[in-house]
């Protein structure tokens, strides 16, 4: 008996014209009533219940995050090390093995469906253009005077900071996203199942566990969204504000900063409303303009000789220290249990950077796979990691450099100005630029509010799949997602001050431990998948991609799939194990 929804069908293999196929075919299954009321009021009730004891009692939810991030920190640094490293050989894997050079996302004969610029750009918006913006100047500046593992900079001891900067939002942070999204991306379109977490993970468990298992997972992963994304909106709206402050005089405060989340919240309720194809690939586009003049501009009038000689000096410290930095875990403190995280330098940067990435998968992830149809495994493996990976060093290799230069020529007054205030770190090195300086103030600050309206955008079409798969949400529900995130983001603002801001988003970090055996788990699973896929798999996929409406594709109740295509000459059938 199926569970899907009934094909559409032409028994006598008629010319009479037919409804068009939606494709992929659904091929999954659908959730129970009381799974599907789990997931959708579960999260809204928990970060209701969080917002509550976060503003009530924030010292002590406080204390009690901090505990939780330091036993992550030092009990299992050693694990998101190992993590990182898995994604990065499943990546180099699909890269270079025959699977992915064969396997096309959509089947065979699926054909890209934006541009390669409109692809990279959305891919780049969506993953670390925020974050990008917030850390290119003050991560090399905080880390200027302490960069271990990278030893062979004598005589600019400043450029360890860069090297880890190239190291913490490169490659690996993008092998990171990219195998998530490999497997959500073939899952979907090439399985037929819908882009969520439950769908790509729960095939390798027993079946009396895959109903309960899927809820659980699909929550983790609502959950993560939401306050990953309501989260960086608020601290989204910190930075934009600290932009204007730069070239206006306004004084940051919550008035302001509700103002900023209005703004920004608009803006990419809109984009959502009007859809990837125009809303988002639009904004994304423009980012990219954007960035390529910001990034040109600091490099033409900044010091360009020492830019220069300073990005050839760091991108060679980079190799040569890649793998060195991959598998540093700092050992010798583990020796003694940490009495606070702050103690791990691996708990200010390598784990806190790698948990806010496993945090954020499931949006960038979902995202990326949504728009990633008729690529091979192998062009989107390259295309995920490689091409955003070097823009990251070229953007983090310019404007680090130009602060590292501004701040010795101004007696360390970047680092002064960082300490204070993190968020203000790219604007007081955009302001001692000569000529143009005052410009890109103005450029830095919308492509804050650019690029987090693109994360929203992408957040927000992750999440609709999330809560309404197998049906396909409207643009009035993304509309809806994004105002709710607005306004989490607001009474985190307004009524907690930017420490609340603080406490729950180390609390999203410390949920992405739980979150990272999931993603293991599904790592797995598609690695499994893409090993056993045999001639019936094969055919499969062109099956659920196929818009004729004369296939017929059904899924029975083992999850076994069963298909025929008719036509005049008769009917040929095919039967497939279960997937």
């Amino acid at each position: 008996m199926s569970n899907s929804k009934p094909p559409l069908r032409n028994p006598g293999g008629n010319k009479d014209p037919l409804e068009p196929v939606a494709i992929p075919r659904f091929t999954g299954r659908d959730l129970p009533p009381i799974g599907r009321l789990f997931i959708q009021f579960t999260p809204p009730l928990a970060i209701a219940a969080l917002i509550v004891m976060v503003l009530s009692r924030p010292d002590s939810v406080a204390a009690v995050i901090y505990d939780l991030r330091t036993f992550v920190t030092g009990g299992f640094t050693w694990l998101f090390i190992l993590y990182s490293l898995f994604a990065v050989a499943v990546c180099a894997w699909l890269a270079f093995s025959k699977i992915g050079a064969r396997v096309r996302l959509g089947g065979p004969k699926a054909k890209p469906e934006y541009s390669n610029f409109a692809w990279y750009s959305m891919l780049f918006a969506c993953g670390q253009g925020i974050g990008l913006i917030f850390w290119s100047v003050a991560q090399p500046i905080m880390l200027r005077d302490e960069s271990p593992v990278v030893q062979g900079l004598a005589g600019n001891e400043a450029g360890g900071g860069l090297v880890w900067a190239y190291f913490h939002w490169g490659f690996t942070a993008w092998a990171m996203y990219c195998v998530v999204a490999v497997c959500l991306a073939y899952s979907h379109h090439n399985l037929g199942k819908t882009l969520t977490f439950r769908e790509a993970t729960v095939d390798i468990l027993p079946q009396w566990a895959r109903g309960g298992a899927g809820v659980v997972v699909e929550l983790l992963a609502i959950m993560a969204t939401i306050l990953g994304l309501s989260t960086s909106f608020a601290f989204a709206a910190m930075q934009f504000t600290s932009g204007l402050t730069s070239f206006t005089g306004v004084t940051s405060s919550p008035g302001v900063w509700l103002f900023v989340i209005v703004g920004l919240g608009t803006a990419a309720a809109v984009s959502a409303f009007f859809g990837i194809s125009r809303g988002m690939r639009m904004i994304s586009e423009t980012n990219s303009v954007l960035s390529v003049v910001l990034v040109v501009a600091a490099f033409v009038f900044g010091p360009t000789l020492f830019i220069i000689s300073n990005v050839t000096q760091t991108f060679g410290s980079y190799f040569t220290n890649f793998i060195p930095m991959s598998f540093w875990t700092d050992a010798p403190s583990t020796a003694q249990p940490l009495t606070s995280w702050q103690e791990s330098w691996n708990g200010w940067w390598t784990v806190f950077i790698w948990c806010w990435v496993i945090a954020f998968s499931p949006f960038v992830a979902g995202f990326i796979a949504r728009i990633s149809r008729g690529r091979t495994l192998r062009e989107f493996v390259i295309g995920v990691t490689i091409i955003p990976s070097l823009i990251v060093m070229v953007w983090i290799g310019v404007l680090g450099s130009a602060a590292i230069y501004y701040d010795d020529l101004t007696g360390r007054g970047l680092s002064a100005a960082v300490n204070e205030n993190v968020a203000s770190g790219l604007f007081v090195m955009l302001e001692s630029i000569p000529v143009v300086g005052g410009l890109l103030l103005v450029v830095a600050t919308v492509l804050v509010a650019t690029y987090y309206v693109t994360s929203l955008d992408a957040g927000t079409y992750a999440l609709a799949d999330f809560v309404s798969a197998p049906k396909r949400a409207g643009a009035w529900f993304r509309v809806v997602l994004v105002a709710s995130i607005g306004a989490v983001a607001t009474v985190l603002l307004t009524l907690g001050g930017s420490g609340v801001v603080d406490t729950v988003q180390t609390g999203t970090i410390i949920g992405a431990f739980p979150f990272s055996i999931v993603i293991l788990l599904m790592i797995v699973n598609t690695i499994r998948r893409l090993l056993s896929r045999d001639r019936a798999i094969k055919e499969l996929e062109k099956a659920v991609n196929d818009p004729d409406p004369s296939v017929q594709l059904d899924v029975e109740s083992d999850g076994e799939f069963k298909a025929r295509i008719n036509d005049d000459a008769g009917s040929i059938g095919y039967r497939s194990r279960p997937t």
